[in-house]
């Protein structure tokens, strides 16, 4: 069985991607994984506070680098949306030219950049999302998915500022919101946009209510990382994206 260390930088108060993400891989039947994480300081979700934390990049990505990780993903998706059309490439790429400035090739993912691998290795171009930001902030990301070739036919925000209190968000709240939604013509849901709002437990449950494929942010970043290594990508009961039985469409790798 090989292993693979994997590098988060997550935001200061983001709780879930480091328990969501672990439980995730650990099914992998032929591969075994060690976590390491490095924070960028954020508490309230909104444009200044998202700025101010991407600031923190560099130091971040130096500190994760002195692990010797294999992969590494920058898991705050709606920190990159909010910054404008196609921010997940640019920043993707200034993460790379800063591990090979140390002599280091590490797969590298962003949360966003994964959102938007997934969804075209599911052929989904007419969406649904669930988000748990406030309104304004849930617009840059469907306007960013929109710059991006999809089509949001539905949407809800759950009007939560306090990235703290995303984490706490029950999941009975998070499955009505879906309900919500009219998801006619959709190819594809969202549950979670956002790696901080839990959502693992109830994926492969509205994909089977729903009849379509149903994905997350945190489904959308294991996906990439073990495209990126490599990797057989067959993780049972996380939903159609992480089955081994999926046909595996070509990525951004």
């Amino acid at each position: 069985m090989s292993h693979h260390r994997i590098g988060l930088v997550v935001p200061s108060s983001n709780v879930t991607v480091e328990t969501e993400m672990p439980r995730l891989l650990a099914r992998h039947p032929d591969a075994a994984f060690s976590f390491h994480a490095s924070r960028m300081r954020l508490h309230s979700v909104s444009e200044e506070e998202l700025r101010a934390m991407n600031a923190q990049r560099g130091r971040c990505v130096d500190e994760i680098a002195d692990a010797g990780v294999d992969a590494v993903l920058y898991a705050c998706l709606v920190a990159l949306m909010a910054q404008g059309a196609g921010e997940h490439t640019r920043t993707e790429a200034l993460v790379r030219q800063q591990f090979h400035e140390r002599g280091l090739d590490p797969v590298v993912a962003s949360s966003a950049g994964a959102l938007v691998t997934a969804l075209r290795a599911l052929d989904a171009r007419r969406i649904g999302l669930v988000m748990p930001y406030l309104a304004p902030i849930a617009r840059l990301v469907v306007d960013y998915l929109a710059a991006e070739g999809f089509d949001v036919v539905a949407w809800t925000a759950l009007e939560v500022g306090d990235n703290a209190q995303v984490g706490c968000i029950p999941g009975d709240r998070v499955r009505s919101a879906a309900r919500g939604l009219d998801l006619s013509g959709a190819d594809a849901l969202v549950l979670s946009a956002c790696v901080q709002m839990p959502s693992l437990d109830l994926v492969a449950d509205a994909e089977q209510e729903l009849g379509m494929p149903v994905l997350s942010a945190a489904t959308a970043g294991a996906f990439t990382l073990l495209d990126g290594l490599g990797l057989p990508v067959d993780l049972p009961g996380a939903g159609r994206l992480l089955a081994r039985d999926r046909a595996v469409a070509a990525t951004t790798h």
